[in-house]
């Protein structure tokens, strides 16, 4: 049984993962102070001016502020090096993060929308100048928040946990704007609950989306936007390779794929299977991005049978 291993593009790889972990923690650090700074203005605004929006918008600030809180300490502990028990390295926090975080604001809108329908068949007065002046100033500070995070939302799941709180934060202050300007000129109270649960559903759609993935990815299922038929129809294409079977491509954190399968090839000497290696390994990486791979070589295919002779493994660790 002959085994080899690759290293560098692995480290390559964590390197350059740091790298924008580092980028996105500080993000979430100055997204934090100012979520926190902007939920005690809002908590004291919509105590003056009785506005459950603002209300509404500071306990969803809350759940921000942990929700960061939450972020930036799995992105710290993701980034240290793997151990025998924890052979991938503490990835997978990001995504158990990023879960928790949808979670949590799926709860905290349907807590809103509750709150809501208690306000329209209770309406109750609300100061419309202080509902607006505090709604405004959460807008500015949302939006300096997420600018922070836009950088980093596409390539991590967890990142984009954190900006869509800020979102979420924005259009509920935006929401709250429209109210306080509605009040003011019209004295119609009933706009603060309905904006408030027309925000609520926004966010729950959201956050559902946030959850489902990180289901999907918790699942280990196949990326989304990878094909397997098509990365076994690339491998097969390689000189020497006779058939890609036994497939199976997950993804352990945003951006970070893995990949095991059989590979039948013509019967050959182990250096002429190591060139075949070495090309499966490229097409995996610069096709379909594949960063983690154990590949088994095979003279015929082996369905997994008890009688089947044990063949030539071959692993490759990215």
């Amino acid at each position: 049984m002959s085994h080899s291993h690759t290293h560098d593009d692995h480290h390559g790889h964590g390197h350059v993962y740091r790298e924008n972990a580092e980028g996105g923690k500080r993000g979430l650090l100055i997204a934090l102070s100012i979520t926190v700074v902007m939920m005690v203005a809002e908590v004291v605004g919509g105590l003056l001016s009785n506005s459950l929006a603002l209300l509404s918008d500071a306990g969803h600030m809350l759940t921000d502020s942990l929700a960061l809180a939450l972020s930036f300490f799995a992105m710290t502990f993701a980034v240290m090096p793997a151990t025998e028990k924890k052979t991938f390295g503490f990835y997978r926090l990001e995504i158990l993060a990023a879960l928790v975080n949808g979670t949590v604001l799926l709860i905290v809108s349907l807590f809103i929308i509750y709150h809501a329908y208690q306000r329209i068949l209770a309406p109750q007065s609300v100061e419309g100048g202080l509902m607006f002046a505090v709604a405004v100033l959460g807008l500015l500070v949302n939006l300096v928040g997420g600018f922070f995070l836009l950088k980093h939302r596409k390539t991590n799941l967890n990142i984009r946990g954190a900006f869509l709180h800020i979102v979420g934060d924005a259009l509920s202050s935006v929401g709250v704007i429209i109210g306080g300007i509605v009040i003011i000129y019209t004295g119609w109270y009933l706009i603060d609950p309905l904006l408030s649960i027309l925000i609520a559903v926004a966010i729950i759609i959201s956050a559902g989306a946030l959850v489902m993935e990180s289901v999907h990815i918790l699942l280990e299922s196949a990326p989304a936007h990878i094909n397997i038929a098509s990365v076994s129809a690339e491998i097969e294409k390689i000189e020497g390779v006779r058939e890609a079977y036994h497939v199976h491509l997950w993804t352990i954190t945003s951006g970070v794929y893995a990949l095991s399968a059989h590979v039948v090839i013509d019967d050959q000497l182990v250096s002429g299977s190591r060139d075949i290696l070495d090309k499966i390994r490229s097409i995996l990486l610069d096709k379909f991005k594949v960063l983690h791979s154990t590949i088994q070589l095979e003279c015929e295919r082996c369905d997994m049978s008890p009688s089947c002779p044990l063949p030539s493994d071959v692993e490759n660790h990215r």
